[in-house]
């Protein structure tokens, strides 16, 4: 037996590695036109054209039935997006308090690629045999290490939502332009915008170059909302000049993409020293 890892969909984990990674996920909830439906359940086409879109966290109940149904000897870790995001991780926690035997509930303080990076790391330090406090020391040392930059091709979604404070002045200011911004510390940093679509790509990739940590391993993934073939066009940029260690395309889920609306590309790394 080993620790258990679970995490939220707000990762965005592309299900067959989550599925060969031991990784359980506790899906996020939306209502859409006054019907409650599950963010794994929910095809993102509904949201972008639902005229009445809201979204919530898992209940501690849905924590509960998942952490009951992995529990081991070890232990159960659960790992959520940014609770300064999400009430996501109070209701982890609440249900971890539900639960016998030995639960931990870490805040990321990210999500998407991030978080997903931050999951897989404890993922493979568990299948390694790592116990409770080693799995969570690898998740915390990942933590600080990791990056998320997007791109989007408007900020309206994300004013909209109201998660990133200061943003609405900021968008009636940016006209022709490509905003980046930066997922870190439980919150959202606006960079510099691009002044097209392909140079935000080429500034995200330099941002990585520029982080490079000699003879480090590199842990990467290019996310996207409802755009395949762009997020596949940055990570091709990142593997021109590094093999990475890690590498995979994820998709945002309907809860993520009701707050940033269709087109994103982001772009999460670590470099793992050897």
């Amino acid at each position: 037996m080993s620790v258990s890892i679970v995490t939220d969909s707000a990762a965005a984990l592309p299900r067959e590695l989550a599925v060969s990674s031991r990784i359980a996920v506790v899906p996020m909830r939306l209502v859409v036109n006054g019907e409650p439906v599950s963010d794994s359940e929910t095809p993102i086409e509904v949201i972008v054209t639902a005229s009445d879109v809201e979204t919530s966290g898992p209940s501690p109940g849905d924590f509960v039935e998942v952490i009951e149904r992995v529990m081991t000897p070890d232990g159960v870790l659960v790992f959520t997006l940014a609770s300064t995001m999400s009430s996501t991780y109070e209701s982890a926690r609440l249900g971890a308090e539900r639960c016998a035997g030995r639960v931990r509930v870490i805040d990321t303080q990210t999500a998407a690629g991030a978080e997903a990076l931050v999951v897989l790391a404890a993922a493979r330090s568990a299948a390694a045999g790592g116990s409770l406090e080693e799995v969570e020391r690898v998740a915390n040392s990942v933590m600080q290490r990791v990056h998320f930059v997007a791109m989007v091709p408007s900020l309206d979604f994300l004013a909209k939502s109201g998660r990133v404070p200061g943003i609405a002045e900021w968008v009636g200011r940016r006209m022709h332009v490509t905003p980046l911004f930066e997922f870190t510390s439980g919150g959202v940093r606006k960079h510099r915008p691009a002044l097209s679509v392909a140079a935000a790509y080429d500034r995200m990739v330099q941002e990585l170059r520029h982080d490079r940590v000699e003879g480090a391993a590199l842990h990467v993934a290019a996310y996207h909302a409802l755009a395949p073939d762009a997020a596949a066009r940055v990570l091709a940029l990142v593997e021109r000049f590094v093999a990475p260690e890690t590498a995979f395309i994820g998709e945002f889920g309907p809860v993520m993409v009701t707050h940033t609306g269709p087109g994103l590309v982001g772009l999460a790394w670590w470099w793992e020293p050897q």
